[in-house]
């Protein structure tokens, strides 16, 4: 590089750190950052694991020691361990935009996802417009879909009867039809960022006389939903992500209020009978979204979700979102003053309004570049066969850390062979 160029680089990288400090000086979610348990790396991959709340070890310690070593059974009632299901799901409600008594947490995101599918179906088979001898028999599923949506959508075709048909999200309203039972979708792809268009869908499929199960995973917790607004039928979520739930926490399922009485599981339970302690033989469901449930709950997982969930007190999701903005506009902007043009290609849509909360960018030699960048302290992951994903929490992740990120990226790539 020659010495006019090296000076230009200089003043560049010495003005974003400039704009960074601003930015970070008028952050009103800043403060929320020592409510986790960091240290000097740049974490972006919330988007796969959330950074602990540091809440949530106290909390866990009690749940341990106290309730479980000192109250032992007593704690399904006097510590409100049974009540935990339905209660952690209210707390989640507003941040999916439900109204209370409609999601129940427990469970995996696949486990759910088969829930939410199967007796999707089973409900547009019972207000199936299409009249006798019309039986609907497709499922519709996002064909750019994770791989394990994928595979359960293709066991519910099977055990429903129903045609599995993969389609490109943008490609769903032109796939409808009155053979369409249900379609599932993802909000955010997993892969690009990509965030689909959840009401225009919805309305569409709605149109079709089908249900939507849509799946939250990169969604909750980072931008709004609005799922009672749109209408939308049924949806799951994991709360590992930016929920901050921890390793394998378990996930959520919304049933919409106005189908509560008619959802058929396909997993009942004992935990979802109307009358969990009668051990009766047949099984009678439960009303509203207790219906959900399947087994015993995962009492220490969930207990140490709640306390996780402590961080959103007096945060609202708008604010979230528009932070969320702001960091992967300033990562994209660094990105461009620092990489050579080129070296790398951006997948996610530039554009806010297909924008979830991470960047993926595509180079050949992905899988090297994300171990050397994780050796200096910028924590992103590797997707095959091309892409680094990064992920931006904007409960504490900073101006600063993107700049830096981007910086470390471009010397990183610098030395790593295209």
């Amino acid at each position: 590089m020659s010495e006019p160029a090296e000076k230009a680089a200089k003043a560049a990288k010495a003005a974003k750190a400039e704009k960074a400090q601003k930015l970070d000086a008028s952050d009103e979610l800043a403060g929320k950052r020592a409510e986790f348990v960091l240290d000097d790396v740049v974490y972006l991959d919330g988007n796969s694991l959330g950074a602990l709340p540091a809440a949530v070890p106290g909390q866990v310690e009690d749940v341990v020691r106290r309730q479980w070593g000192e109250l032992r059974i007593r704690s399904w009632t006097e510590g409100g361990w049974w009540t935990a299901p339905e209660r952690i799901g209210d707390r989640i409600a507003p941040l999916v935009g439900a109204a209370a008594g409609q999601i129940v947490v427990g469970d995996s995101t696949s486990v759910n996802v088969f829930k939410a599918l199967v007796g999707a179906v089973r409900l547009a088979r019972l207000t199936d417009r299409g009249g006798p001898g019309r039986e609907r028999d497709e499922i519709v599923v996002d064909a750019t879909t994770f791989p394990t949506d994928g595979y359960l959508a293709a066991s519910a075709a099977r055990m429903t009867g129903c045609t599995l048909r993969p389609v490109a999200p943008s490609d769903v309203p032109g796939a409808l039809g009155e053979r369409t039972a249900a379609v599932l979708l993802n909000h955010v792809d997993y892969r690009t960022g990509r965030l689909h268009d959840l009401p225009s869908l919805t309305a569409a499929v709605h149109a079709a006389g089908a249900l939507v199960v849509w799946d939250l995973c990169h969604s909750a917790g980072a931008l709004p939903v609005g799922l009672d607004e749109h209408g939308v039928d049924l949806a799951v979520g994991c709360t590992y992500k930016y929920l901050n739930g921890g390793p394998g926490s378990p996930a959520f399922l919304y049933v919409r209020a106005g189908l509560q009485d008619r959802f058929d599981s396909p997993l009942p339970g004992w935990n979802s009978h109307a009358e969990p302690f009668g051990m009766r033989a047949d099984y009678a469901p439960a009303e509203g979204a207790v219906r959900g449930r399947v087994g015993t709950p995962d009492i220490l997982s969930m207990l140490a979700l709640e306390a996780a969930l402590g961080v959103w007190d007096g945060v609202s999701v708008d604010a979230v979102r528009a932070k969320s903005l702001a960091l992967t506009d300033f990562f994209l902007e660094c990105v461009g003053e620092y990489v050579p043009e080129g070296r790398v290609e951006c997948v996610t849509p530039r554009a806010h309004a297909e924008r979830g909360s991470q960047i993926a960018l595509r180079c050949p030699d992905a899988g090297e570049v994300m171990r050397r960048l994780i050796e200096r302290g910028v924590v992103g992951d590797f997707r095959q066969p091309d892409v680094l994903r990064f992920g931006f929490t904007p409960l504490y992740v900073g101006f600063a850390e993107v700049e830096r990120a981007a910086r470390v990226l471009a010397e990183t790539l610098a030395e790593t062979p295209a």
